[in-house]
């Protein structure tokens, strides 16, 4: 049996990023993922624009992530917009507290290679690829996980952040909250004839949800939630039919809209786990909250808790205390349940809202946009969220950098 302090299970963006804000702790770690490393160094377009807040990128530049991600590929986020139905009005949100950016769009992608450069040849870490996790022990001292080869690992931790969907999170007996949309979500990118004036979207249409993602030129993110049988019928169109469909899904408020690149699709389930800590383990990222894209803090808060779990860690190991005990690991849950639960509900019940399209409903939903427009107190909370500026909570630099 190997025997170290940590256990990751699932190399996403979370799972990565844990690993390497934990670079220079001293700490012995195990990355395990069912892929096979050549697939996380290099992974495929997936379709999906990540939404950035200033917290997550000074984050990423704390990790050596930011650095290694193309300029050219980053698209500032300068404005924000939410409209209902066939009305023209728009709720408008722009970040008046100093900078220029709301925040910023990065494929997901190229997080992904970014945060699998960043721990390469990193001291105490191992990489075991191309293995999934068949049984999980744990006890008062330590978690053991048995792997599909029979291989078996011990450690004083073992964090999940293996999706949403986290297999880890059920052999560790953690329940969930899965809300089940009954909609599915194509991602891809389009070309356009107007100006997007780097505004994001979002659009509650009646029977569709519609979001753009403003990327550099006249391109962007397209975000459709529609019923899975007419994502079935747009993913069978050809190239043309399909840039005919969006640009009438868009009311031609673009243009004319052609595709470029690749279409995906993503089955709209929202996930916030019954706890995130339990004895000698910890659920991070998707593993622990997976949003609703509305607000597009799903990947933010991913970041968010392995930066929080991390920097208790770090902090307990330094001192020779246990990084794997019972008010560690509390204290973890307690403060990212604080940061989470409130917009996770927030976000659902709008989702909820904006999605009726019921008469009562409807009327709600255009009252409540063009109120909101001059509730000052509101806008500002909305802005705040979406920028997240706040930083002292965040591990020192100095801990989230060395080989």
């Amino acid at each position: 049996m190997k025997r170290y302090d940590i256990i990751i299970v699932g190399a996403g963006p979370a799972g990565l990023g844990f690993a390497r804000a934990l670079a220079g702790s001293g700490l012995s770690v195990a990355l395990v993922e069912q892929q096979d490393r050549g697939k996380l160094a290099d992974p495929a377009f997936d379709g999906r624009e990540i939404a950035l807040t200033h917290t997550s990128r000074l984050l990423m530049e704390r990790l050596d992530l930011w650095q290694r991600i193309p300029a050219g590929e980053i698209s500032p986020l300068r404005d924000a917009r939410v409209m209902n139905g066939p009305s023209p009005f728009a709720l408008t949100f722009a970040d008046s507290s100093g900078g220029d950016e709301l925040g910023w769009l990065v494929p997901n992608q190229l997080i992904r290679r970014a945060a699998w450069q960043a721990v390469q040849g990193q001291d105490g870490l191992d990489i075991i690829d191309n293995a999934a996790l068949a049984a999980l022990q744990v006890d008062d001292d330590a978690a053991t996980a048995t792997l599909a080869t029979g291989e078996r690992l011990s450690a004083r931790l073992l964090v999940a952040a293996d999706s949403r969907f986290s297999a880890t999170r059920r052999m560790l007996g953690i329940g969930a909250q899965l809300r089940d949309f009954g909609k599915t979500m194509l991602v891809c990118r389009m070309r356009h004839e107007l100006p997007h004036h780097h505004a994001a979207w979002e659009w509650f249409g009646y029977g569709k949800t519609v979001a753009l993602l403003p990327l550099h030129g006249e391109r962007a993110g397209a975000v459709l939630t529609l019923p899975p049988r007419r994502i079935e019928a747009l993913l069978a169109m050809d190239e043309a039919g399909f840039g005919r469909a969006i640009t009438e899904l868009f009311e031609g408020r673009l243009g004319e809209m052609a595709l470029d690149g690749s279409r995906h699709a993503y089955p709209l389930v929202a996930v916030y786990a019954d706890r995130f800590a339990g004895r000698r383990s910890a659920l991070i990222g998707d593993a622990a909250v997976g949003m609703h894209p509305v607000t597009a803090h799903g990947f933010n808060f991913g970041l968010r808790s392995a930066a929080r779990l991390s920097k208790a860690v770090v902090e307990a190991a330094a001192a020779g205390r246990d990084i794997g005990s019972p008010p560690l690991l509390a204290g973890y849950e307690r403060s990212h349940r604080r940061a989470t639960r409130p917009l996770y509900e927030a976000t659902n019940a709008i989702a909820a809202l904006y999605t009726d399209d019921r008469l009562p409903a409807r009327v709600l939903r255009n009252g409540a946009l063009r109120a909101a427009r001059f509730v000052a107190p509101f806008r500002k909370a909305i802005v705040a969220q979406l920028t997240q500026r706040d930083a002292a909570w965040l591990p020192r630099a100095g801990q989230t950098r060395g080989a």
